[in-house]
């Protein structure tokens, strides 16, 4: 049986690179995403606390699973030569680090404007971003995210179409689906599992619109798991909690526990071992 990799955002435990690695190998995960250390945007991140993050993750056993990269998540007409930019910069930690996958976004729309006015220059600016991660031997992995033009599985689907590269595939993301009304089984996952290298997990639930672990919403988290051991795939589950509004009294780190194990529930219960 294949077996899935958990990983997480852990900057959503602590700032701080040790409370982080605590939780997870408390947890018994040896994976995370890299998206903020130490109150910085991990391209914000110089050589040496780039250095001291290698160390730390090397010596406690831990790797890094993608570079959760804010690219592209701008305005359409913001300037794209910073963004060309900031992907060298997450191409080079994600060599650094030995990751293939750095986490991309789809752009910010201005308000009250026509999504087809932006259409041709998404598409333009991702196949630039795309052509730059095959230079470089390196994968994009697009989330759909909300407030983007990627937020429904009809977009994202020609935005991977247009692309067209074994180097710009999906984030398949079950709670951003659902905040955009979007059925993730149903709908999404017909359209976008071809493309698929990547999953994070977050639920969600329109009323109070809000995420919620694993198991607990509209995302249909279980049948997505039961659909990816069909498939045998091996690849990432991402962990990405968002729980605040869901456990206002929690701490951080408790929110990413509940989100963690509510995931080691429906993992067990689907047969499905993970690493």
């Amino acid at each position: 049986m294949s077996k899935v990799k958990l990983t997480c955002f852990a900057d959503e435990i602590s700032s701080e690179l040790d409370e982080q690695l605590d939780i997870l190998e408390q947890e018994g995960l040896k994976y995370l995403e890299l998206r903020g250390v130490w109150d910085k945007n991990v391209l914000d991140l110089n050589d040496d606390e780039l250095d001291r993050i290698q160390t730390l993750i090397q010596k406690r056993g831990f790797r890094i699973s993608s570079i959760a990269s804010p690219v592209g998540k701008y305005l359409i007409t913001d300037p794209f030569e910073p963004q060309l930019h900031d992907l060298d910069k997450a191409i080079l930690v994600a060599h650094y680090f030995g990751t293939p996958y750095i986490r991309i976004f789809s752009y910010r729309l201005p308000e009250n404007e026509p999504v087809e006015k932006h259409r041709h220059e998404v598409l333009h600016r991702l196949k630039l971003l795309t052509e730059a991660a095959s230079r470089n031997h390196v994968i994009l992995i697009l989330e759909n995210d909300s407030n983007l033009y990627g937020s429904t599985d009809d977009r994202c689907l020609e935005i991977l179409t247009h692309c067209d590269s074994k180097h710009m595939r999906a984030a398949f993301d079950s709670g951003n689906y659902v905040m955009n009304g979007v059925q993730p089984m149903n709908e999404a996952y017909p359209k976008i599992s071809p493309y698929l290298d990547y999953v994070h997990i977050k639920d969600a639930i329109q009323e109070p619109r809000q995420f919620v672990p694993a198991g607990v919403g509209e995302g249909c988290i279980e049948e997505l798991l039961i659909e990816l051991k069909k498939s045998k795939f091996d690849g990432f589950l991402s962990v990405e909690p968002h729980l605040k509004p869901y456990l206002p009294e929690a701490s951080n780190p408790e929110r990413v526990i509940t989100a963690i194990r509510a995931l080691k529930v429906l993992l067990e219960k689907v047969d499905q071992e993970w690493e």
